[in-house]
């Protein structure tokens, strides 16, 4: 059987919003909340969070130990490094690659995007549901082979290709079999919802969400529960609509090619 390991990056040296993973909503830390909701995504898979070394993640690891969860320590700023060691200590075949920002993930999201890689074996060196994004920003999943994140790791020279795990994939399209999977209801709120945690305005409305629609006896709540709460409360999404369309990469825009490849699976 295919190997499937999601590494979930995580640290607590977030320079706009510091310790941003262990803020906490409904009585946990963001990161177990995010824990919950990949796990309770149906595709068979381990789960690695990929901290870092540095002292101040602690707090990280403890977390990890208490659930029960995997955990590897490893550079702070190389992040396909971090991948990449993840990937050998779990002998995995496929990785897949959840950021920590993303603590409202949608579990039907990531089985959508694992299941468009695994259902044509050998099809694709990256699959994800970003190139281009059409779930609300904060549901991001990318999946590749551990050989050709091996290769990534062994030729990828720019900081912004370390820091960021995967650009040296996807930003290659003429060398690299990319396929992406649309958001099935066939809506793009990619650019008008925000649900990923950069800011401290991100967290007020994460955490307004959260307590909003979790319960104990109910803990993972559905993207439709999230998108009626928003819409039924346009305060809400008011918390932090000034960063609608604000992500690494449209800030690192110039640096990044153009990216002009036919969309390869749905």
């Amino acid at each position: 059987m295919t190997r499937v390991v999601v590494v979930i990056q995580a640290r607590t040296g977030s320079t706009r919003l510091p310790g941003k993973v262990m803020l906490p909503a409904a009585g946990a830390p963001l990161l177990a909340h995010q824990l919950a909701r990949v796990q309770a995504a149906s595709t068979p898979s381990e789960i690695v969070v990929a901290t870092t070394v540095a002292p101040a993640d602690a707090p990280i690891r403890a977390l990890c130990r208490a659930l029960g969860v995997r955990e590897i320590s490893g550079h702070p700023t190389d992040l396909l490094d971090r991948h990449v060691q993840a990937a050998r200590a779990t002998a995995a075949d496929v990785i897949v690659k959840i950021p920590s920002d993303c603590p409202l993930i949608d579990p039907a999201a990531i089985d959508r995007v694992i299941g468009g890689f695994l259902d044509e074996p050998g099809a694709y060196d990256y699959v994800s549901n970003l190139h281009p994004a059409t779930w609300p920003d904060g549901n991001d999943v990318e999946v590749m082979p551990a050989d050709v994140l091996e290769l990534a790791w062994v030729e990828a020279r720019r900081p912004l290709e370390r820091e960021h795990t995967t650009p040296f994939l996807w930003d290659r399209p003429a060398r690299f079999r990319i396929g992406n999977v649309r958001w099935e209801t066939g809506r793009d709120l990619s650019q008008t919802h925000r649900f990923t945690l950069d800011y401290a305005e991100d967290y007020a409305f994460i955490r307004a969400v959260t307590e909003a629609l979790w319960t104990p006896a109910r803990p993972i709540f559905a993207l439709a529960e999230i998108l009626a709460l928003t819409d039924a409360q346009p305060a809400l999404r008011a918390l932090n609509a000034m960063h609608v369309g604000s992500s690494w990469m449209s800030q690192h825009a110039g640096e990044l090619a153009t990216y002009t490849s036919e969309v390869r699976h749905d």
